[in-house]
This record gives C-alpha cells, sequence and structure tokens, in this order.
C-alpha cells in the first residue's frame, strides 16, 4: 500500500493548509490513496461516483497543500498517478485554538471524522464477515475522569499499541484494512451547565 519515501505524519500547524481537507470530497479522496493505494483521478472517480475533471481538480488541491505527489511507479505516460504522501495527518490542537479560524477548522475535521466513523459503523454487515471478525469489530465507550495529561498519555499509548500490533501482524493471512478511532473530550457535569 505504501511504498518507500511515505512519511508517517503530515503535522500542520496552518488552519489554511488543515482546512484544505475539510472539503469531505478531498478527505474522501486521500483516505482511499491512504487505504488503497495509489490511483489516477479516473480511477478515484469511478469509486467516488464523481467526474475524473472534479477529482482532478481536489487532487490538484491536495498536491499544491503537499497531502500527495504523483507516484514514482507510474503505470503508463497517459495519466497521473497519484499517492498519499504520508500515512497520518496530525495537528495540535491547542495551537490551532489561538485563533478562529483554527479552532473551526479543528471543530470541522472532528465532525468529519465522526461522520466516517458513522459510515463505517452503517456499512459493516455483519452477515459478510467470519465469526472471528464479527465478534472482534465494534465500539465501547467510556466515562472516566482524568486529567488532560492522563488523556494525552492514552492517546499517545494507544498509537505506540496499534504500531506495535500491525508490524508484529504485518502480513498475516487474516488481517483486513480496520479503521480505529481513538478520542476523548472533557464533558461538563451537569452542575457546571
Amino acid at each position: 500500500m505504501y511504498g518507500e519515501g511515505v512519511e508517517e505524519h503530515y503535522k500542520i500547524s496552518d488552519p489554511q493548509v488543515l482546512r484544505v481537507v475539510t472539503h469531505p470530497l478531498r478527505a474522501r479522496l486521500l483516505g482511499l490513496l491512504r487505504s488503497d493505494g495509489p490511483a489516477t483521478a479516473s480511477e478515484l472517480g469511478r469509486t467516488v461516483g464523481e467526474s475524473s475533471g472534479s477529482t482532478s481538480y481536489h487532487l490538484r488541491e491536495l498536491f499544491k497543500h503537499g497531502f500527495i505527489e504523483e507516484d514514482p511507479e507510474q503505470r503508463d505516460g497517459r495519466e497521473r498517478r497519484w499517492r498519499a504522501r504520508h500515512r497520518y495527518t496530525s495537528w495540535n490542537s491547542r495551537e490551532m485554538a489561538v485563533t478562529p479560524e483554527g479552532r473551526e477548522t479543528v471543530k470541522v475535521m472532528r465532525l468529519l471524522q465522526a461522520e466516517l466513523l458513522g459510515r463505517v459503523t452503517e456499512e459493516f454487515d455483519e452477515a459478510g464477515w467470519s465469526p472471528e471478525w464479527v465478534s472482534a469489530a465494534g465500539m465501547s465507550d467510556h466515562i472516566v475522569e482524568l486529567p488532560p495529561a492522563a488523556l494525552e498519555e492514552f492517546a499517545a499509548r494507544t498509537g505506540e499499541i496499534l504500531r506495535e500490533l500491525a508490524a508484529r501482524h504485518e502480513g498475516a493471512p487474516d488481517s483486513q484494512l480496520v479503521h480505529i478511532w481513538v478520542g476523548g473530550f472533557p464533558r461538563k457535569r451537569r452542575e457546571e451547565s
């Protein structure tokens, strides 16, 4: 899926750059390039039900802002083949929160992530998977009392565990792409509202 030269993270500190992927089609195209590997505008257009002209425009925007690049292993010279430059996009919400534009951009990104979670949950059909996958799939929610440092540690340790598990099980015959979300938000208690 990822060739040589693909970086781990694209750390964004400019809200204008992050805003590029708040467009739902651009976010979807970038996600497809990350999950399914390099593709042309025409191939992506067929996948998302858009014209190649539309996908070409949005791919050029992603390219202009450093999210994607031309695939060095082009299949032919007739149409550009694109690939993701990074496995993940990240940002520091505290840094982004300095400006109203940054706060709004982060809010839109979180809503896009929640929308994707809803779509993936809705598309999961137990009938199409083995009993092992049906048992393993799902989600849970927890409400615990933590300080900010503990929530940051939780996110960091979760990332470490996922990287370790992915490396340990790379190439396993029953492996599939798996969407995993990690999030935590403080909530006000009823008496604080």
